[in-house]
């Protein structure tokens, strides 16, 4: 049992919540169980806002068909949920959940009222810190990789103490999605594991207990993380919430009967389930509801299941986000991302930043992708169906809470969403029937998926409520009709009578409009909008008008080009009639439409099913779409990574012409690639290249090239960047240093590690011995390396380690007749061996406009330290016997492996391997009797 340990005093709710200026001018505030969050971020509510179509959401933001914002008391944030415990008794909920001062915790009394990192300590102006409020949060760019969509994750961490300490349990939940992930892990000191999990979930908050950030005490994972997301909203609750116990108890009350085997994956995993206590208690405070019993999907993941990326690598690779301009798609998942749901985009995601591992699940997702290529009416049948599908995740997620209060905006919000389900489960027929023909095993196993009775049984029981032509429709207006006719007629008498009166007051204002357009002969035209409700718009020159101005009976008026809106008194009072028919509408609506949900909740569970068939298949339409638009091969696994002729794709959606492609090949007998070449020749474009087409095989998708085979890697590691840090006062060499201390600290053995121009922020001497230094270590590994370089010196350990390849980027010498100097060509291929190019930076500081006097002293200069400290390293016979028996075994070996040739092709392998084997036994001799002469 974690200890229970209380901190602060905690408020409760007032009566009536003040608004954000009434709250600051209150007086001095206190964080006492919970950090207080941004005006800027998006609230926790309005981040489960109501599902929407891929074409746009019904209306704007403002409609009444947006899931709506509960009052400020809801959120932590106002002060007005937490007080002294004198105002307890003032709410009785307040009780229930105190985050209070206990008097047996001496150092509670000392703690500060707000919490800053250690960033923030000593000058609140630095690092983005910009005067920090209890309002503001932690405020600075994150260095993890977010994607442009809105985060609605919330994370809870807790590390064990003392000898647990490094045993890490976490626990988040999606506001979009009624899911629950679980995982424990152990760390080591890096806490490498815990911030790639949390840059992958790119989470909205953090919740910590108060005793990881005792100021001048605070842990080592909370320092990392404050530093890592500075961006993200931090929240401190008391400790004793992290109760393993009271974990096990949501769990057994929450989870839904088909995930319920979770139980026995986490009912010793204490520091997970201490996690899920706490955010469970966090969420439920936040959100003023909670879920229904049996509602949630919760699922425990290891950290074995999928390949690791860390934030660096994911933002050197371009995964999500352009290095360039954060805005535009030239990016990994713009190149895959042709999804039409919002459950699509979000697995999409998820997968790029977390591949398989799993060769047998990758060749299922390829066997689909394969189907879909082939089958041109599956792929087109599939494709419409699925687009008209709303964020059923999402959905799901508002449908199981349960609010604690009976709002005007909750019943509209149940009203809406009982709407898009059954827009949601008419759509399951069609699925259907566009996966009856499917051949492939994971297709088959979504279409039985689809064949559950409940989706039936939850149909038919909406459809004896809600009217058969109540549907999902674009635009406020509509989607308002909807939801006043949804209820059939002839279920409440009061009911029918109320939609009587509001049908009469907008056919009033439409009659009013009318009338008032043939009194001062204008083309009025009744509008509506969410925020405004009825008003009058008109299109005409405003010399039309007499004197050039409208009536005075209209007021409000504003104008945009030749187009005017504007609203009257009479107007105004009508609307405010009609608001108030509504709501007796929608209570009366709620009521049956409550009672309805009551029925179904217990079948409502088959929806997570369904949302994760159209999840995935919206996903394998995207990547059979990407397929259709380049030459893409389907890759195949073994312990080889040999691509032929592969290219790189987002270069390839940038690029007017298709880019220069090139060959690769990697096995453990020839595993650490050291390239070279001139600036601009290619090397770092082709790291990223090889990394990439990694990354798209292992998530199931065809890769750009020839041909592809590829060793599944389960960490990808990049040193790429040659930039600086201000945040963190890292000077380029030091953070170089730090990027590849991380990569030290965590490669094994099958790792993919991409290292370009290590040691450039230091002098020559240090680089190439910290390079050395660094190769050497990575030798001892079964890591798949390319270490790109400009230190030509690295490439003489090939002659000491039989398993690295020198590697170049070719260029060809143009003579330039207009200017009679010689220019470089690049061809952007890739050939064995070192590179011929001497001096190749000067060659570049000739082009450019450096003084030509300064050029012949740089010339000078170089040939004179390049004679000084080059020495000319010249292999034995013996290491060339070596080489020659090293190469010769470990081709047997990964031919044994994984040959698939006929045996007379096999024959003719063999004996050519045999005759190489030969003849480079035979050099070696040569080399032997020259230097015995």
């Amino acid at each position: 049992m974690l200890r229970p340990e209380v901190l602060s005093v905690s408020p409760s709710v007032p009566a009536a919540s003040p608004s954000l200026g009434e709250a600051r001018s209150q007086g001095p505030r206190y964080n006492f169980g919970l950090q207080e969050t941004p005006p800027s971020r998006p609230s926790a509510q309005a981040s489960a806002s109501t599902p929407s179509g891929t074409s746009g959401a019904a209306g704007d933001r403002s409609s009444s068909t947006s899931l709506p914002s509960h009052p400020p008391r809801a959120r932590p944030a106002q002060g007005s949920y937490f007080g002294n415990k004198r105002s307890n008794a003032e709410n009785p909920f307040a009780s229930d959940f105190t985050f209070g001062t206990s008097s047996a915790s001496a150092q509670d009394s000392n703690y500060p009222q707000i919490l800053k990192t250690p960033l923030s300590a000593g000058n609140p102006q630095r690092s983005g810190y910009k005067s920090w409020t209890p309002q503001m949060g932690y405020s600075a760019t994150s260095s993890s990789a977010v994607s442009t969509h809105s985060p609605s994750v919330i994370v809870a961490v807790v590390e064990g103490r003392g000898l647990a300490r490094g045993e890490i349990g976490m626990a988040s939940i999606d506001l979009k999605s009624p899911q629950i992930i679980l995982s424990q892990f152990a760390d080591n000191t890096t806490y490498a594991k815990v911030i790639t999990k949390l840059s992958i979930l790119s989470p909205l908050e953090i919740i910590m207990s108060n005793t990881a950030c005792v100021v001048g005490n605070s842990t080592k994972l909370f320092t990392l993380i404050t530093e890592n997301f500075k961006n993200v909203n931090f929240t401190t609750i008391q400790r004793k919430y992290f109760n393993e116990t009271k974990g096990l108890e949501y769990i057994e009350q929450l989870c839904i009967t088909e995930f319920s085997t979770v139980l026995m994956e986490v009912q010793s995993k204490y520091y997970c389930l201490a996690a899920v206590a706490a955010l469970l208690k966090y969420v439920e405070f936040i959100q003023n509801s909670v879920y229904a019993p049996k509602s949630l999907k919760i699922c425990f993941q290891g950290s074995e299941q999928t390949a690791m990326i860390d934030s660096s690598s994911a933002q050197n690779l371009e995964l999500l986000i352009n290095n360039q301009d954060c805005r535009n798609n030239h990016t990994l998942f713009g190149v895959l991302n042709y999804t039409k749901t919002p459950g699509g985009s979000r697995r999409l995601r998820s997968n790029i930043l977390e591949p398989l591992v799993d060769i047998e699940t990758i060749n299922m997702r390829l066997d689909c992708v394969q189907e879909l290529l082939q089958d041109e009416e599956l792929f087109f049948g599939l494709q419409s169906v699925i687009s008209r599908f709303l964020d059923t995740e999402q959905l799901l997620s508002v449908l199981v809470q349960i609010p604690k209060q009976d709002t005007v905006n909750a019943a509209e919000s149940k009203i809406t969403n009982l709407i898009y389900l059954k827009h949601t489960l008419e759509l399951v027929d069609p699925l259907k029937i566009a996966l009856r023909n499917c051949s492939t095993p994971l297709l088959r196993a979504y279409c039985g998926s689809l064949e559950d009775k409940r989706f039936g049984i939850i149909l038919e029981k909406i459809k004896t409520i809600i009217n058969d032509d109540a549907r999902y429709m674009k635009g406020c207006l509509n989607m308002r009709t909807q939801k006043c006719y949804a209820v059939r007629s002839n279920i409440n008498e009061f009911l029918d009578i109320a939609r009587r009166t509001y049908t009469e007051i907008v056919d009033d204002i439409a009659g009013m409009i009318s009338q008032l357009a043939e009194k001062y002969s204008l083309p009025l035209r009744t509008s509506f909008s969410s925020a405004r409700g009825f008003f009058i718009q008109m299109t005409t020159d405003c010399t039309a008008l007499p004197n050039n101005q409208l009536p005075s009976e209209f007021i409000k008026i504003s104008k945009v080009k030749s187009s005017y809106t504007f609203t009257s008194a009479d107007l105004i009072k009508m609307n405010e009639r009609c608001q108030e028919s509504l709501r007796e509408i929608y209570h009366m609506t709620y009521m049956i439409v409550c009672k309805l949900l009551s029925e179904i909740y217990e079948h409502i569970h088959c929806l997570y099913k369904l949302s994760d068939t159209v999840s995935m298949l919206d996903m394998l339409l995207s990547f059979a779409h990407a397929c259709t638009l380049s030459d893409y091969v389907r890759p195949e696994f073994t312990d080889t990574l040999a691509i032929k002729q592969g290219w790189h794709p987002i270069l390839e959606k940038i690029s007017v012409e298709k880019p220069i492609a090139n060959n690769t090949y990697i096995t453990e007998g020839s595993n650490f690639l050291i390239i070279t070449g001139p600036n601009m020749s290619g090397k770092s474009t082709y790291l990223k290249q090889i990394a990439l087409c990694q990354i798209m095989a292992q998530i199931g998708s065809y890769v750009p090239a020839e041909y592809s085979s590829f060793r599944i890697a389960e960490q990808i590691f990049t040193r790429i960047s040659t930039d600086d840090d201000i945040e963190t006062n890292s000077s380029t060499f030091m953070k170089e240093m730090k990027e590849i201390a991380y990569i030290l600290h965590n490669a094994n053995n099958k790792s993919l590690i991409l290292i370009d121009e290590l040691g450039r922020g230091t002098n020559t001497e240090e680089g190439i011995g910290i390079c050395y230094a660094v190769c050497e270590y990575l030798l001892n590994l079964k890591a798949f390396t390319l270490f790109a370089t400009h230190f030509l010196e690295l490439c003489h350990i090939e002659v000491l380690y039989p398993n690295v390849e020198n590697m170049h980027f070719e260029v060809q010498h143009v003579k330039n007749t207009s200017r009679n100097k010689e220019a470089i060509l690049y061809t952007y291929k890739i050939c064995k061996g070192l590179t011929e190019e001497k001096n190749y930076g000067l060659k570049a500081a000739e082009v450019s406009s450096l003084p030509p006097s300064i050029v012949l002293d740089a010339k000078e200069i170089t040939t004179q330290i390049t004679r000084q400290i080059l020495q000319n390293q010249r292999s034995t016979p013996e290491m060339e016997r070596q080489r020659a028996v090293y190469h010769l075994a470990t081709r047997l070996v990964q031919t044994a492996r994984n040959s698939k040739l006929d045996p007379d092709s096999l024959r003719m392998y063999l004996s050519n391997l045999k005759k190489k084997y030969e003849t480079d036994f035979s050099r070696a001799e040569q080399v032997s009797g020259k230097t015995e002469e």
